[in-house]
């Protein structure tokens, strides 16, 4: 009879959550899903969770020695470059397998009008040109780079976020999934003239996009961080089967079409 295979869910997202449920129901696979702590009351997944960070690669690296991990799974938020890069270094020092599961980013459609830009300050250099009242949807890591304007910004979150906060703001403390109407309520509400959002990607996030093109309203756009060297798949179908398969024996391989 096989071993059980153990595979640790770096997660998070709505995708690791549905990836530990898929991985739960399977006797051939034992998952822990590790969640980073920044929520006070997070969505928990299935199966064995932990809280809090490692310790940076080194403690990754310890831990995937001491629970015997056979495959990591990086499910966290595609801008979640710092844990991405932490994973890449200790599954490569212990020899472990690693697949990166990320949703693929939006694309524009008729009637969007976007703007892009690398990242937070260069979003903040280009506020300014485009409206007065600004629905920051950028997360807490990034708004201490609006945090000297003088527009009015919405912000929010599921937990306050920490200083620095731009001087002149409303924060609704709320958490998703919004529909489109809530979001398009929300825009007229507080006269929102720009929206201001990280290329996250999928459509659990996407509603409030749908408002600003209906609404005619320009929205920046953060792109992601680049994409990491190693495996990568776009749905947990794939993360599923490349997990049958790098664990199997026969070594690590790519996801389906990869």
């Amino acid at each position: 009879m096989s071993r059980v295979r153990n595979v640790l869910v770096l997660g998070g997202t709505a995708e690791a959550r549905r990836l530990a449920a898929a991985l739960h129901g399977d006797p051939a696979f034992a998952v822990t899903s590790s969640l980073a702590g920044r929520v006070a009351v997070p969505r928990l997944p299935c199966g064995d969770v932990r809280i809090g960070g490692f310790g940076g690669a080194d403690g990754l690296l310890g831990w995937l020695r001491g629970h015997r991990t056979d495959a990591v799974v990086d499910a966290t938020h595609p801008f979640a470059s710092r844990m991405t890069a932490h994973a890449v270094t200790a599954t490569a020092a212990a020899g472990v397998p690693l697949l990166v599961l990320r949703r693929p980013g939006w694309t524009p459609g008729p009637g969007d009008r976007w703007h892009r830009v690398p990242d937070a300050p260069a979003a903040a250099a280009l506020l300014p040109r485009l409206g007065e009242r600004v629905f920051l949807a950028t997360g807490s890591g990034d708004l201490a780079a609006f945090a000297e304007l003088p527009q009015w910004f919405l912000l929010r979150a599921v937990d306050p976020p920490p200083p620095p906060l731009p001087a002149r703001h409303h924060l609704v403390l709320a958490r998703g999934p919004f529909t489109a109407d809530a979001e398009r309520a929300l825009l007229r509400e507080h006269r929102v003239d720009v929206l201001v959002a990280r290329d996250s990607g999928g459509e659990l996030t996407a509603a409030k996009l749908v408002a600003a093109r209906e609404l005619g309203l320009p929205v920046v756009l953060l792109d992601r961080p680049p994409a990491p060297d190693a495996p990568t798949a776009a749905t947990v179908d794939e993360a599923v089967a490349w997990l049958a398969t790098t664990t199997a024996g026969d070594g690590a391989s790519g996801p389906p079409g990869a």
